[in-house]
């Protein structure tokens, strides 16, 4: 690993952890989620909810309101709680069909500062396109059940899809592109935004503008596609 691949992981690594920080000083309202903690925690070795109480132990963190359902996505899928496997987590989900504003801003920034992992990246929205959608799944539902019979579940739904139609693949993947480069363009105006250059400010104004309703238009297409599929596969 060269310096510039370190230094892009500090930065993620420091960048996740203003967020989470972040994420749980929004949240101290913890004593309401202290006992599907400990609830968890009473779950026969082997089970879902035992390894998600596991994996919260060792990395020192207890369950979030709001993103119960994110820690549950990480121990079933394999994905370890660092920055690299959080952005590969939201390829896979993205893969998934789970698609979300967040997702895609994790995953476009992830992507732009770790190029060496565009593979891994891709080897992991293709397992999420092939394996059974998850992104409604929740502790409360799923902590009983054994972990490698989840994940067998999981991956064994792939030999059972019908080919999606090529029409509805060019949109996906158009739609996909369309959030990417508009989430992209938002990114580099950002810094322009605050220039004291009034001419800055028109164009990236503009730019800024253009990439949020690329970024709109892509999701709203997304989310019909995950509709439509909701609805066929029910």
């Amino acid at each position: 690993m060269n310096a510039i691949q370190r230094l892009a992981r500090h930065l993620i690594l420091k960048t996740f952890d203003l967020t989470v920080k972040t994420i749980q000083k929004l949240h101290d309202e913890q004593s309401a989620y202290e006992q599907k903690n400990e609830w968890i925690r009473t779950l026969p070795e082997g089970t879902l909810g035992a390894d998600i109480a596991r994996c919260l132990d060792q990395n020192g963190v207890k369950l979030v309101p709001g993103f119960e359902s994110h820690d549950l996505k990480h121990v079933l899928l394999g994905y370890q709680m660092t920055p690299v496997d959080e952005i590969r987590l939201q390829a896979f989900m993205i893969g998934n069909r789970n698609y979300s504003l967040v997702s895609f801003a994790i995953l476009v920034f992830g992507a732009s500062l770790l190029p060496d992992e565009w593979r891994n990246l891709y080897r992991d929205f293709k397992k999420g396109r092939k394996a059974l959608p998850i992104r409604t799944w929740t502790i409360e539902q799923y902590a009983h059940r054994n972990t490698l019979e989840l994940r067998t579940q999981l991956m064994e739904n792939s030999t059972q899809k019908a080919e999606r139609p090529a029409l509805k693949n060019l949109v996906m993947y158009g739609a996909v592109c369309s959030v990417a480069a508009g989430i992209s363009g938002m990114l580099f105006c950002l810094p322009f935004l605050f220039s004291s250059d009034i001419a800055d400010l028109i164009g990236a104004g503009f730019s800024f503008v253009g990439g949020a309703i690329l970024t709109v238009g892509g999701l709203l297409a997304l989310a019909n596609l995950s509709k439509k599929s909701v609805i066929s596969e029910s």
